[in-house]
């Protein structure tokens, strides 16, 4: 452990040029009064650190040092899949091993590249969740993580939907984060399900190990699994017409699928604008929130008695309005 905190601490020295000793403590998360004593071992095996003394004071490294102990270990090359989602690798309990692998990275780089990494993180930033969400506390998650890294058997306890719990004996395939949460690709009883991982109570591990399919691609799985949710998440189809800013709203109100209909069933504009659009919705009263969210942007046409529904509602609010 020492060793890799005595590299960590060559590397922050080497990458940023110069660093007090309170920075490099709060870099790596110990105490100012080891981040001496590891200068000091540093130093004592022959690194050319020095102190700035002063107020000001900082260490650095006698210019033109550089050190080629760049290695990656196995858990860093893993975690390199995860560089530009620091939480999602936070989550996984990869965040410091994240950020050792991107020191060694860095140090190998020639300064010109280094530098051009330096603004690269600077001018892009990857924020998975959506606005109105955060990603999900899954207690679950790192020890979910390494059972599909290392192909290990779990029995989990599943709470469904409902709030019923389950127990199921899983082979954990790979990991989706989507929208900010988490979902789990297993196969169980010879097929492969989809699990939120957020749902997870409790994880134990089985002591054994299992083969992989040999023709399991998890983006093709996922891909094939989230159309089929909306299929089934949006089973009703409603006919309306749309004004241009309905158009406009159903990505915003609607998300991808409202968008996919709008591009692939919309009819030609009226004079006015609004065109017609054939609506993925769900059914009962939260199709019913769906659609009233566009307020007199949006006229359902069919089927009957959903028009009937929405025209109830809107004269409700009418008589609260005057």
């Amino acid at each position: 452990m020492r060793a890799s905190r005595l590299l960590s601490v060559l590397l922050l020295l080497q990458n940023r040029g110069r660093m007090t000793a309170r920075e490099l403590a709060d870099e790596l998360e110990v105490s100012v009064r080891t981040v001496y004593r590891d200068v000091e071992a540093l130093s004592a095996a022959g690194v050319p650190v020095y102190a700035d003394r002063g107020r000001a004071g900082a260490y650095r490294l006698l210019g033109g040092y550089r050190t080629r102990l760049t290695g990656l270990s196995e858990a860093e090359a893993r975690a390199l899949a995860l560089a530009g989602l620091p939480a999602a690798a936070s989550e996984l309990g990869l965040g410091t091993v994240l950020a050792a692998a991107q020191l060694k990275l860095h140090a190998a780089l020639p300064e010109e590249l280094r530098h051009r990494a330096g603004e690269l993180a600077q001018r892009f930033h990857v924020d998975v969740p959506g606005w109105h969400r955060e990603i999900e506390h899954a207690s679950a998650l790192a020890a979910v993580a390494d059972a599909v890294w290392h192909a290990k058997r779990v029995r989990v306890r599943y709470r469904r939907w409902d709030g019923s719990a389950v127990e199921r004996d899983l082979d954990p395939l790979g990991l989706v984060l989507k929208a900010g949460a988490w979902y789990l690709a297993a196969r169980c009883d010879g097929s492969v399900r989809t699990y939120r991982v957020s749902r997870v109570d409790a994880l134990v591990e089985l002591g054994e190990t299992f083969d992989r399919p040999d023709d399991f691609d998890l983006a093709d799985y996922w891909r094939t699994w989230s159309e089929g949710f909306e299929r089934r998440l949006y089973p009703e189809t409603a006919r309306v017409r749309l004004s241009p800013l309905g158009c406009e709203l159903v990505p915003f109100l609607l998300g991808s699928v409202g968008a996919r209909a709008l591009r692939e069933t919309a009819t030609s504009p009226d004079r006015d604008g609004w065109v017609t659009v054939e609506l993925p919705v769900e059914t009962g009263a939260p199709a019913l929130a769906q659609l009233l969210q566009f307020g007199a942007e949006l006229e359902v046409l069919a089927p009957p008695e959903l028009r009937r529904r929405v025209s109830d509602v809107v004269v409700r609010m009418g008589s609260h309005y005057g």
